[in-house]
């Protein structure tokens, strides 16, 4: 295989990973929390996606209509009822209150449709385009499209409406945007719900392209994680360059040395670029820090 047609393939697989390095870099960024969860909430989509399309033949893209209000509602309450009540309590406390969430939502759902694989197969699964000499999957393609377009949105929503600017202000002093008159509070609600419909968005793109079981999640999480240190906490445009590179080093790696290892090349990767720039490819030194009331 050209290494241009593994290179593409990486790009669109990475489109995906950035979109849920995005969400898990959102809610960093403004509430200083890792959320462990944010796996698990990709899952959800994706059985909710799968089940949508096996009882009134959804297409899961189209599911994305559903999924991403569905993960909205899902992302406030988590905020109202795990979240809210842990801020301030220190790094600790947050790690163990989201890893029980994201364990009690894995094995919640292991109970409920066991831990089979399932797959969705569309009218279009095995098509493809030519783009530029490489051939191209139309599922992956237009996942990539979906991601880029959302990925936009977040920007533009970020930098150019009025609670866009609250978020960022909130993610940059919380206590001077209370001042200011910002509800801090609301905000917190509000980013956790915009990651949750984020990670909604990527579940759904992913039912075309990759098994659906309960613990895919845990390996999708643990991926974010790795774009979003590559990257650099707390920066989006990290998230976004961070997915892409992560994307093309798994296609790429598992195709010439195997699929056994491609999760041990990118940690390599992540090493080395750590040891370069400790912050990430586009963070900035102090952006790990968490705040403690």
């Amino acid at each position: 295989m050209p290494l241009a047609q593994l290179v593409v393939s990486g790009v669109l697989i990475g489109a995906l990973y950035s979109l849920i390095a995005v969400g898990l870099n959102l809610v960093f960024g403004v509430l200083r929390v890792v959320n462990f969860a944010h796996g698990e909430l990709v899952m959800l989509s994706m059985f909710a996606a799968y089940f949508l399309h096996q009882w009134w033949n959804i297409d899961p893209f189209l599911s994305v209509l559903i999924t991403a209000p569905a993960g909205f509602l899902l992302g406030a309450l988590v905020y109202v009822v795990v979240l809210r009540p842990i801020m301030g309590k220190g790094f600790f406390v947050q790690v163990f209150a989201t890893l029980g969430l994201s364990l009690l939502l894995l094995n919640g759902m292991l109970y409920l449709v066991s831990g089979t694989y399932r797959t969705v197969t569309t009218s279009y699964t095995d098509n493809t385009v030519r783009i530029f000499g490489t051939v191209v999957s139309t599922t992956r393609l237009a996942a990539f499209g979906v991601a880029v377009v959302v990925a936009l949105a977040l920007w533009a929503y970020l930098h150019h409406t009025t609670w866009g600017r609250a978020i960022r202000a909130t993610a940059q002093d919380p206590a001077a945007a209370s001042t200011l008159g910002i509800s801090v509070d609301r905000i917190y609600l509000l980013t956790v719900a915009v990651s949750a419909a984020i990670a909604a968005v990527a579940g759904s793109l992913l039912v075309p392209i990759i098994p659906i079981y309960p613990g895919v999640g845990e390996q999708l999480v643990l991926v974010g994680f790795v774009v979003v240190v590559l990257g650099g906490l707390g920066s989006f445009g990290g998230a976004l360059a961070g997915g892409l590179l992560i994307g093309v080093i798994e296609t790429v790696s598992g195709y010439f040395i195997g699929e056994a290892v491609k999760q041990a090349c990118y940690f390599i990767a992540l090493i080395i670029v750590l040891l370069l720039r400790p912050a990430g490819l586009f963070g900035t030194r102090g952006a790990e820090e968490f705040r403690v009331a």
